[in-house]
């Protein structure tokens, strides 16, 4: 989402830290700031308001007078977008909070979620989402489908259920309403002792005086605990001029910005919560019912400054990968036992967390990796290596330092390969292996992504290359290449006489 301002941003920070610093450079620098978040679609006043917040601070004395004056402006524009998305900046980024928490579901009771926003923003969906984060916090969660108005909606909410195995309450359109499937299905789910109640609610193709006063009759009969408004980030200002209209009518109480993998600039979500001043929640990374993500101001504010997000990218891992599977695999790394069917394991349970893509931009100095060549597919050349480890026996898989030519070329076949790529692969994963067993060594989880970070820097600068391995040379130092080719050369001509003569 945060693609083409990210790139913005580091080259207005790029051009601040050329010559010397003056307040004349910053105040060109922050114009380059200022038009990256216009171009990215962020509200005028909005964008106005933050850049001189900005500026005030980073032409003050402290930050011109400090060691570091580049890196202390890089500092304040991270806190004001902290706040800005409604944050604050000392908040670890490692601070997750369940899905519950976020919905403000109650310990007692039923807690009732009304859902609104404008057909195509992805609202029935996002439904289902929920409900599957709120079942896997073992919360029984009932579906009410009250979109009448959109003719698929309630048999999309009725097999998103099915999918979840989460009930649906649903009536027949043609004899019922709106206001009416909505108290119905709430006196059900307290019947049936339900925790938690999602009504999804229906939606227009823009925000009309008919939609408004139906959400405002749900409100009044059903008494919802939270009001979530679903937003389209791809609508851009839209989006956050309709969720002024909606704040109007219901008080929200929060926000949901769908489709921010898709191609939007980002300038709802960093408008939405200056301009309404209701907080954003969620996330939603995609049309599958796992993509649903925390807001986090820190780690957006991260993201936005291409600085990763490692908080999200180990939650889902945390969720995703089984416990004593990694134990296992982090302890054979720190022993160097990891093999090659560590590294297989590993693959597939990667894949559980996204594309390969997704993942690298999410890890702090892997972003720039990750757009080094847009064409390049990165999950077809992980089914390429994984089709070559599918080719070694088990014990090549376990002793990879065997493979030999005869065996490399054989590996290439079976895996419709070349033997270059065999080879290449455990040349990569000799240099992963060692890399892997120094930073499973670290100590703290901040350590360990200390030396990611190095690693990624490392190979950001040896774009296609291998992770670099310190050579180990015997006494007689290092040699030249030249005279050591010329110098096999000789032996074998000697061998080839010696074996002439033998004739």
């Amino acid at each position: 989402m945060f693609d083409s301002i990210t790139g913005k941003l580091n080259d207005a920070f790029s051009s601040i830290n050329r010559g010397r610093l003056n307040e004349a450079n910053i105040r060109e620098g922050m114009k380059q700031v200022r038009q990256a978040l216009l171009e990215a679609d962020v509200n005028y006043d909005v964008a106005r308001d933050f850049m001189k917040r900005v500026t005030e601070q980073a032409v003050g004395d402290k930050v011109l007078k400090s060691l570091r004056p580049s890196e202390q402006i890089v500092g304040i524009v991270y806190q004001e977008l902290v706040l800005l998305l409604g944050g604050d900046p000392r908040e670890s980024e490692f601070s997750p909070r369940p899905t519950s928490a976020e919905l403000g579901v109650k310990r007692d009771g039923l807690t009732v979620i009304m859902m609104c926003g404008l057909q195509g923003s992805g609202k029935t969906t996002t439904c289902g989402k929920l409900a599957r984060a709120l079942k896997q916090e073992k919360l029984e969660t009932v579906l009410v489908a009250a979109d009448l108005q959109r003719p698929a909606a309630i048999e999309q909410l009725k097999t998103l259920g099915g999918q979840l195995d989460v009930e649906v309450y649903a009536e027949d359109p043609a004899s019922s309403s709106p206001v009416q499937v909505c108290r119905n299905g709430v006196k059900h789910a307290r019947k049936s002792g339900a925790q938690v109640v999602i009504l999804d609610t229906a939606g227009r193709l823009h925000v009309d005086d008919d939609l408004m006063r139906e959400l405002r009759q749900i409100d009044n009969k059903c008494a919802p605990d939270s009001a979530i408004y679903v937003a389209d980030a791809m609508t851009g200002q839209d989006a956050v001029n309709s969720a002024i209209a909606f704040n109007d009518a219901l008080e929200l109480d929060g926000v949901i910005l769908t489709k921010t993998d898709g191609d939007t600039r980002g300038g709802a979500a960093l408008s939405i919560r200056a301009v309404t001043g209701v907080p954003l929640k969620f996330i939603g990374t995609g049309e599958t019912l796992d993509g649903l993500e925390a807001f986090h101001p820190t780690r957006m504010a991260q993201r936005i400054l291409g600085g990763g997000d490692m908080g999200t990218l180990l939650e889902k891992a945390q969720r995703e990968f089984d416990g004593e599977e990694l134990e296992d695999a982090q302890r054979k790394m720190a022993e160097g036992k990891f093999d090659l069917n560590d590294f297989r394991k590993q693959m597939g349970m990667i894949g559980k967390l996204g594309s390969m893509r997704s993942i690298m931009k999410m890890i702090p100095g892997m972003g720039q990796m990750a757009d080094l060549d847009p064409n390049v597919d990165m999950e077809k050349e992980l089914r390429h290596v994984g089709g070559i480890i599918d080719a070694m026996t088990p014990d090549e898989r376990r002793n990879p330092d065997q493979i030999d030519r005869s065996r490399r070329n054989r590996i290439a076949r079976g895996a419709g390969s070349d033997p270059a790529d065999v080879n290449k692969l455990l040349k990569d994963f000799k240099g992963m292996a060692g890399a892997m067993q120094g930073i499973s060594q670290k100590g703290s989880m901040r350590d360990r992504m200390k030396a990611v970070q190095e690693m990624a820097g490392q190979a950001a600068a040896n774009p296609g290359g291998r992770i670099a391995q310190d050579k180990q040379r015997s006494k007689r130092g290092p040699q030249d290449k030249a005279s050591l080719r010329e110098k096999k050369k000789k032996e074998r001509q000697r061998a080839k006489k010696q074996r002439k003569k033998k004739r």
